[in-house]
């Protein structure tokens, strides 16, 4: 005990009680410090939170008719692209198809009725014959031949069914785009164009036709692809 508190008794308790006081304030107040901002951080969290969630809804919401509506879209020019190949399918084959019938029977539009194959006509001996180009003395030693005459008949009729129909596409496109290459070699060069005429032009809407699978819209071609003969043979789809 100092000489002052000898001194004077009291003073000893007062500052012992100060010493006290001030021991047991301290972690008071520490904790007090410390735990006083943790309501507002915990408020400011919430609060951001609850700022950036509601614009997220807002723009999911926002989001959903607009993906909607392009779905939409995207099917409706898908759908519209299916019906005009199948378009182009039924019209090509309507070509080819209108062609064997009217050389079969002579219908009168581009082979006159005692023409006709039913009447002895030759269907190839009037184009092939009068064949011009770098292979024109080939077409004219096997113009009017009698095998060319079934196979050029038989791939007529072939083309005209396959794409009326819709089924055997692959088939026939590959047949197809080869008799218009052939054809389109008997006339070189062509009437119009330096190199292209219709036969071409035909030839590529055949292979586009089985690329896009034309036969499956307003055709059997789903039918046929899925029948026990395509499965085992698959090149006949």
């Amino acid at each position: 005990m100092s000489r002052s508190a000898q001194l004077n008794p009291d003073v000893a308790p007062a500052r012992v009680r100060r010493r006290r006081e001030v021991a047991s304030g301290a972690p008071r107040e520490a904790a007090a410090s410390a735990a006083a901002p943790a309501a507002p951080r915990v408020d400011a969290a919430a609060s951001i939170a609850a700022g950036a969630a509601a614009p997220a809804v807002d723009r999911r919401d926002a989001s959903v008719p607009a993906r909607v509506e392009a779905a939409g879209h995207a099917l409706s020019r898908e759908a519209a692209a299916r019906y005009a190949w199948a378009a182009a399918r039924l019209a090509l084959g309507s070509i080819f198809l209108w062609a064997f019938l009217d050389k079969l029977f002579g219908l009168g539009h581009s082979t006159a009725s005692a023409d006709s194959v039913l009447n002895g006509g030759n269907p190839t001996k009037g184009f092939l014959g009068a064949s011009v180009g770098p292979f024109s003395g080939i077409y004219h030693d096997i113009a009017g031949n009698v095998v060319v005459n079934v196979l050029f008949m038989a791939g007529l009729a072939f083309l005209g069914v396959a794409l009326m129909s819709g089924v055997a596409m692959r088939l026939a496109a590959g047949a197809g785009a080869l008799m218009m290459v052939l054809m389109w070699s008997a006339s070189l060069p062509p009437a119009n164009h330096v190199f292209m005429d219709e036969h071409l032009v035909y030839a590529i809407v055949l292979i586009g036709l089985a690329l896009v699978k034309a036969g499956d819209t307003i055709g059997l071609g789903r039918i046929w692809s899925r029948s026990k003969l395509v499965r085992r043979l698959p090149w006949l789809e």
